[in-house]
């Protein structure tokens, strides 16, 4: 344990060791120490302590015992590998696996509450014996102090699920259960808060201060929520601790089944043939209630209308089943609703009125209902039939009446736009206008090209055959009929068919000068000239002789004849 390894060198020298005349060598020798367990394990401190948190569950506690010194650290050969035993029942130890020995777990819960600390002697030895000869103790001891700290613990429920049973239909705000919860921490002054956490119907209250459940609605044991008569609700307990904590726990109510639910007549319709012992209808009920407050059934039917007893009867076969059948010898083919009463065996007994479609029709040797009979108990008579025939050819008549209408309509608009132009035809049309465009900015014309030009010389020089519209043409002008000094009066209409003549021939006559909507092309146009156009006349026309048609033509005598201006 001190010294594992000795290093010796040893010198030979002859003549008798004289250093002057003798030669010498050296060798080197080394000696190992073999170790024997010849030390018991011990601890340096007798008293460990250790804090630890509260805990409600097994969890790993390491603590090292630094005091495992002999057995472990000085047997460097394993013969004094130690073994671990603790006199408590609260912990375990594991065998070392490393030159420290660990408390490695609680064998059972520790709470602050019940122990808030714990005293365990440890004893150490080792697992081979001593060396013979060693007159020493083969083990060791040492106290450990585990002090365990208080924590923040949840709240819990002591009865989870809780099951409490009631029969279903209690009023609204029926004071069900008290399911409050418990915090653990006692030396802790914590408030626990309730709430809900599931309740899938959202038929409960809960007391946020104490759990008192309440009813919210009624509780109905046939509603969708309910699985095997048992409601399942889940709330949560919740301190105001650092941090908080909460805990969970499930409220289970079996309800009890009452009478709530009259039975229901099954089929709800059916067929039968119009002579009795042919067939007849089975019939049964559906009650959403559960045993003993279904079956068996009672059926009967009512003594009002009188009709329903008088037509039909009904035989039981069973607590769950009966024949409806007809009494009478025969019944005209239709569609008849029959109530039937159905009373269950609850305490105290339900009843409904429910009615069933019953078919009467017609039918074969093997009691099925043939085609026609079919028909007729649809409730449709032979008249009732033929008038529907008759309302269904009508109808068809004037369908194919108003599409022949429509047609012929259509044909008349066709020939109508065909006479007239769809530009001139204002009837119920949207008239289109022309659009202005964009603005000022979009109107860059040379207004010049439409004005009338002061000399002559650009037309002379123009490429004959091109022409401007708002330019007056070069050419002889027509000779126009001049009226006689005295005028005879059958000369009138000739002289006035004569001048129309010679101005519609005139290419200089108005309105040359107007401001026409095309385009100046230029020159090079493939437009054909129209400067062929001109008049065959030649000579100035006097337009002297207005001034003699008095005073109505005296503003065309002032405009053309030169006559003296007002």
């Amino acid at each position: 344990q001190k010294v594992q390894q000795y290093i010796v060198i040893v010198q030979a020298t002859d003549m008798e060791g004289n250093l002057n005349y003798g030669l010498s060598n050296t060798a080197t020798a080394i000696i190992t120490v073999t170790d024997v367990n010849d030390n018991p394990p011990e601890f340096t401190t007798s008293t460990v302590k250790q804090p630890q948190k509260g805990v409600r569950t097994s969890v790993v506690i390491t603590r090292d015992l630094t005091g495992v010194r002999a057995g472990w650290q000085q047997e460097l050969g394993g013969m004094g590998l130690p073994t671990t035993t603790c006199t408590h029942s609260h912990f375990s130890f594991c065998q070392p696996k490393g030159p420290r020995e660990k408390i490695q777990h609680f064998a059972a819960a520790v709470d602050y509450e019940m122990n808030r600390a714990f005293m365990l002697t440890v004893m150490v030895s080792n697992q081979a014996p001593l060396a013979s000869g060693i007159q020493m103790s083969f083990q060791s001891t040492a106290g450990v102090t585990i002090s365990v700290t208080d924590v923040n613990e949840a709240p819990y429920f002591p009865t989870n699920h809780k099951l409490i049973r009631l029969e279903e239909g209690v009023p609204t705000g029926t004071v069900l259960t008290t399911f409050s919860a418990v915090d653990p921490d006692r030396f802790m002054q914590q408030a626990v808060r309730y709430s809900k956490l599931s309740d899938p119907a959202n038929w409960l209250n809960i007391n946020a201060t104490n759990g008192q459940i309440t009813t919210a609605a009624v509780l109905d044991r046939e509603s969708d929520y309910i699985k095997n008569n048992v409601y399942e609700a889940t709330f949560l307990a919740a301190d105001n601790g650092i941090p908080p904590a909460s805990g969970t726990g499930t409220l289970q109510i079996y309800l009890i089944d009452i009478n709530d639910n009259a039975p229901e007549l099954l089929p709800k319709e059916a067929q039968i043939c119009e002579k009795p012992n042919l067939n007849v209808i089975n019939i049964t009920a559906a009650d959403a209630d559960i045993d003993p407050n279904v079956g068996p059934f009672v059926f009967e039917l009512p003594s009002v209308p009188s009709a329903v007893r008088k037509n039909w009867t009904i035989t039981r076969l069973n607590g769950d089943y009966a024949q409806l059948s007809l009494r009478i010898m025969y019944l005209e083919a239709g569609v008849y609703d029959v109530p039937i009463i159905v009373t269950d065996s609850g305490n105290p007994p339900l009843y409904n009125t429910s009615v069933i479609k019953v078919k009467v029709c017609p039918c074969d040797e093997n009691g099925d209902c043939t085609t026609i009979g079919a028909v007729a108990a649809a409730g449709l008579g032979t008249g009732a039939i033929i008038a529907i025939l008759i309302c269904i050819i009508i109808l068809l008549t004037m369908v194919l009446l108003f599409v022949v209408w429509m047609k012929r309509r259509e044909k008349e608009r066709h020939t109508k736009q065909l006479l007239i132009d769809p530009e001139d035809d204002v009837r119920d049309n949207i008239l289109k206008y022309d659009e202005e465009g964009g603005g000022e900015e979009d109107q860059d014309y040379d207004l010049s090209q439409l004005q009338q030009p002061e000399t002559m010389d650009h037309v002379l020089n123009k490429t004959p055959g091109v022409r401007r519209v708002d330019e007056r043409p070069i050419g002889a002008e027509p000779q126009y009929p001049i009226r006689p000094v005295i005028p005879h009066p059958g000369d009138i209409g000739d002289f006035i068919n004569e001048g129309l003549r010679a101005a519609d021939n005139d290419p200089t006559a108005p309105p040359y000068d107007s401001l026409l909507v095309f385009d100046y092309e230029g020159s090079g146009s493939t437009a054909g000239s129209v400067s062929s156009l001109n008049s065959s006349s030649s000579g100035d026309q006097d337009y002297d002789y207005l001034n003699d048609w008095g005073p109505r033509f005296k503003k065309l005598a002032d405009m053309y004849g030169g006559g003296e201006e007002d």
